[in-house]
């Protein structure tokens, strides 16, 4: 019978084997975040970039309402700095700029109701070079765009996990 061949059969075993150490391993999808409150009041510019996608990655929280009027939270997230820099990595022997540097950054801090500092100040950063070329300007204008936007989203999740680890 086809099944009993033995190369069918080691194939089998050694699939079998793999999903069980697969299994093992301990992977587990992340699942939602649980935070210590349940209202937060967010500091950010209404038209920042960075605010707004911390508000959509905090829209999938359970039970997190993300209030306007800072009395009605039981946190605050006051915004420090918010902002995007770009740098001039390297040049070409003619001058001409060869490479960019992206630097996106969020300062913030954390407050309870009361006013207590619930976090203290932190700054999250993240750098990610960029080719460039002029003769491929609106190309890269958006490669550049899409970099920020990766990045922001990236500095939101952090600062999530920041939230998640504060204690009641």
């Amino acid at each position: 019978m086809w099944w009993s061949e033995p190369r069918l059969a080691r194939r089998r075993l050694l699939t079998l084997a793999g999903l069980g150490l697969l299994a093992g391993c301990g992977f587990r999808l992340r699942g939602t975040t649980a935070l210590p409150f349940r209202s937060l009041h967010l500091g950010f510019d209404p038209l920042s970039p960075m605010g707004q996608e911390l508000r959509r990655q905090l829209a999938a929280v359970p039970d997190l309402r993300v209030v306007d009027d800072p009395r009605q939270a039981e946190a605050v997230f006051e915004v420090l700095d918010d902002g995007l820099q770009r740098g001039v990595g390297s040049r070409t022997a003619a001058g001409q700029v060869r490479e960019l540097t992206l630097h996106v950054r969020l300062r913030f801090r954390v407050r309870r109701a009361n006013g207590d500092v619930w976090l203290e100040e932190t700054l999250l950063t993240l750098s990610q070079p960029m080719s460039y070329n002029e003769t491929d300007a609106l190309a890269k204008e958006s490669e550049e765009s899409q970099l920020v936007r990766s990045m922001r989203e990236d500095l939101a999740a952090q600062a999530v996990r920041r939230l998640a680890a504060l204690q009641r």
